[in-house]
């Protein structure tokens, strides 16, 4: 079977092939990007603003269309792979319109007589590898800031997305990006690596595994490139109190399996104090219990959609059944379909021992782990137990306590009583091992830029 594919994870059925690039397509790829970046790094900032505020009109104009290829492609309902579309073209939107204001030159003071100017200039071609979860979402947040800077752009895709990365292509395109200044490459591991090495390239962003982001990173470190990375998450939600817990566990679950639990930012490990943790729990497997497969394209109400692969049901599956084996309990959910669907259905995992290794492992896939707490500190102690540090939330009807709970989080995105905000206009990112840099928001657009002095004497 060809690497790059169109394959339904619905029924398995492989839909389309592509072949992976010869070395001499890449070399082509990155002939075209460096000579499109001199061009376009010479247009005003304005008009490179209305090629991506016409990005954005296009992607708004093709909803119905770009939805339908990501539905197919990884498995998302199409509910949800709407919602992607509308929130991918809100961020491209977003840096069209306020992009030219953040990256304005500006003097700061000076002790030598004279003027002192920091400016921000674009630095040049740039790798981007992106993951399967949100085909247009993650492309969006790198892509957009960096072509409204003057940066160009290489995008290589999961192997699984390949008909939605060449549609953002063809958008670029259509919308005026010059030929060359954003190309999707389907690209081998080893080209990967030849790309980051190349001279022309000046950057990468991974968003992906810490595995992929341990050895972009060390790849880039190696060539003196800037890196950003987005890695993976096992953010905590700790619940402090309710006086609703059937409304709290609705909202956990709801975003526990949105998108097939397929999500880094998602609530990985909910803690929740002592004398609501069996009301939750029981209002979770309430949720879980009676669930059905459905076709993602047409998801009715009561069933779930496939993973992104039989490979990674067959994955999540067998999380699940190692924590089993190390003393957690099932209490809903957790049947692997006979395939070759991808479908795995939703599951309340509870009584994880914190000695395990599963403890540790991040469950990518549709699996709400509990965990009950009997004190703000032991809260705490158990949210911040973890290698990764991307988001979490505190929720309590007392805002004040939550929010004291909330700002000793070592993540990089706090939340009180909201699981996670989102939106082109908040930055998105982590600390410790779920990796570093910042996308989205005023932020986003300066991390791969040249923040240049320009001093003129008197």
């Amino acid at each position: 079977m060809s690497t790059y594919r169109v394959q339904n994870p619905a029924t398995g059925e492989v839909i389309e092939t592509f072949d992976t690039a010869t070395d001499a397509q890449i070399e082509e790829a990155l002939a075209k990007a460096h000579t499109a970046h001199l061009e376009w790094r010479e247009r005003s900032v304005q008009e490179r603003a209305a090629v991506v505020h016409r990005v954005a009109e296009i992607f708004a104009e093709r909803r119905e269309e770009l939805a339908g290829i990501i539905s197919l492609e990884m498995g998302k309902s199409h509910a949800e792979s709407l919602d992607e579309v509308d929130f991918a073209t809100s961020i491209i939107d977003y840096y069209a319109a306020h992009g030219p204001s953040l990256i304005t030159d500006h003097e700061i003071p000076s002790t030598i007589p004279g003027k002192a100017i920091i400016e921000r200039r674009p630095i040049g071609a740039l790798l981007g590898v992106m993951p399967w979860n949100f085909p247009y979402y993650q492309v969006a947040r790198f892509a957009a800031p960096n072509l409204l800077l003057g940066n160009t752009i290489l995008l290589k895709h999961a192997d699984i997305c390949a008909r939605s990365s060449l549609t953002v292509q063809e958008i670029m395109e259509q919308a005026g990006v010059p030929v060359g200044g954003y190309a999707n490459v389907f690209a081998s591991h080893d080209q990967i690596a030849t790309m980051i090495a190349d001279q022309r390239v000046q950057g990468v962003s991974l968003t992906g595994s810490e595995r992929a982001g341990a050895i972009i990173g060390e790849q880039a470190g190696r060539h003196l490139k800037k890196c950003v990375l987005e890695l993976g998450g096992i953010d905590p939600m700790v619940v402090l109190d309710s006086d609703d817990v059937a409304a709290v566990a609705k909202a956990a679950w709801d975003f526990r399996v949105y998108n097939g639990g397929q999500v880094c930012n998602s609530n990985k490990r909910m803690i929740v104090m002592d004398d609501i943790y069996d009301e939750f729990v029981s209002e979770l497997k309430k949720l879980a219990d009676g669930l059905t497969p459905g076709d993602p394209a047409g998801l009715p109400e009561g069933s779930y959609g496939p993973l992104s692969t039989r490979a990674a049901a067959e994955t999540v599956h067998a999380q699940v059944q190692k924590a089993i084996a190390e003393g957690a309990t099932l209490e809903a959910g957790g049947v692997l379909s006979d395939g070759p669907g991808a479908y795995y259905s939703p599951a309340v995992l509870t009584g994880v021992p914190r000695d395990s290794a599963s403890y540790r492992e991040e469950i990518f896939g549709p699996v709400a782990t509990v965990y009950r707490v009997h004190s703000d500190e032991e809260a705490l102690e158990l949210a911040n137990d973890c290698d990764l540090g991307l988001g979490g939330s505190v929720f309590s009807t007392d805002t004040a306590r939550a929010a004291r709970v909330a700002s000793r989080l070592e993540v990089g995105m706090t939340h009180v009583n909201i699981i996670a905000a989102e939106a082109a206009e908040l930055p998105f990112g982590g600390v410790k091992r779920s990796g570093f840099g910042r996308e989205m928001g005023p932020v986003g657009i300066d991390e791969f830029v040249n923040k240049r002095l320009s001093f003129i004497a008197e």
